[in-house]
Formats: structure tokens, C-alpha cells, sequence
């Protein structure tokens, strides 16, 4: 995978978003420099989410940023993403693997440096890394930058960083060895997101 797909890395979240306004800011965030777009749903039934990852798809695809399922590999499958995210409590990776097959991209959620070795063994493509810092978005133990530093020098995959990153907080990753930053709040409550996104942009490439 290159690194260069993970350096902006969306996570969407519903929050209280008509399905136009949802679709509005990820459309948003492709024009003006996001870099991947993983769909995460935990409320929706399997129908729903399919069809709302078709429409996902179609705007993604619109500005050939990858799309990245969180945790079902039978929406995946279905509307043919790019990938799979997976978490510690979903199926285990070399299963994801096989059934992907190996044209799919599949990240995995890693908050150690043996979990981030495993992973690596048994067929993941990159790794997201975290909670770095506080997040209302997931409930999740933090993950210091040190562990964070030893997992990017230690293991051949690409890194995301993942949890609570802002514009103001950021900087606190330079030279840690990440290919990217992951973001979810900033990007889907910001006031405006173009302008966000562009500034996350640059900050993560500066990085």
C-alpha cells in the first residue's frame, strides 16, 4: 500500500446529518485533499449500510480516493470497497486476508507492538495506531507516542495515527514516523470543511 494513500484519512462519523449532508461533506473533504475515506456505522442495519455505502462509493470513486469499510467485510464485499478496517474484536486477520482476497486493502486497529506484529505476519496492508489523544468518538485507552514511535520502527507496515488529532495537537507527531493522520470530528463538525481539510492537509504532509 502506499503511503501516500494514508496521509489524510477520513473516518466518518453520523453524528445528527441528514443523509445529504453527510454525503455533502465527504464529497467536500475528496475535492479538497482527503486521501482515503473509511465508512464506519455501528447503528445501521446490513441493508441500510449497503445502500448508503453505494452512495459513498459513488462519491469517493467520483475523486478516486479509496473507500474503507470499518469492521464488515460483507459490505466490503458487496459494494466492492477498496478495503476492510478491523478492530481486536472482529475476525482474525489471516481470515480477513483469505477472504479478501489480495487485491483488497486491510488495515488493522493496533495499540501495541505485538498486536502491530501480528498483523503485519498475517497479511495486513497498514496499521491504524491509537487513541493518541482523548476522543468522544470511540471509547479507548490511549496509546503513548512512544509505543507509537516503536511500532513505526519496528514494523515494515505504513501507520496511521488514529484519535482525538486536531490542528492544534498535531505537531505532537512530527517524527514519529507515520505515513498519516486519521481523523474523524475535525473534519465531519468542522464549520468549513474544505478550508479544514486543506489545513490538515498540509500539516500532516509537514509532519
Amino acid at each position: 500500500m502506499k503511503k501516500e494513500l494514508l496521509t489524510l484519512y477520513l473516518v466518518t462519523g453520523r453524528y445528527d446529518f441528514t443523509e445529504e449532508q453527510f454525503l455533502t461533506i465527504i464529497e467536500e473533504a475528496c475535492q479538497n485533499g482527503v486521501t482515503l475515506v473509511q465508512l464506519r456505522e455501528k447503528e445501521l442495519s446490513t441493508y441500510d449500510f449497503y445502500q448508503l455505502a453505494l452512495k459513498v462509493k459513488e462519491v469517493t470513486s467520483r475523486y478516486r480516493v479509496p473507500l474503507i469499510i470499518n469492521d464488515r467485510l460483507d459490505i466490503c464485499l458487496a459494494v466492492d470497497a477498496d478495503g476492510l478496517h478491523i478492530g481486536d474484536d472482529e475476525l482474525p486477520v489471516s481470515v480477513a486476508r483469505y477472504l479478501l482476497g489480495p487485491d483488497k486493502f486491510l488495515g488493522v486497529s493496533a495499540k501495541t507492538l505485538e498486536r502491530s506484529l501480528e498483523a503485519q505476519s498475517e497479511g495486513a496492508d497498514y496499521l491504524g495506531v491509537g487513541a493518541i489523544f482523548p476522543t468522544q468518538t470511540k471509547d479507548s485507552q490511549l496509546t503513548p507516542i512512544v509505543t507509537l514511535k516503536e511500532i513505526t520502527k519496528s514494523t515494515a507496515l505504513p501507520v496511521v495515527a488514529i484519535g482525538g488529532i486536531n490542528l492544534e495537537n498535531l505537531s505532537a507527531l512530527t517524527d514519529s514516523g507515520i505515513a498519516g493522520i486519521s481523523i474523524v470530528s475535525e473534519i465531519m463538525k468542522a464549520n468549513n470543511v474544505p478550508q479544514r481539510v486543506q489545513q490538515l492537509r498540509t500539516a500532516a504532509e509537514a509532519l
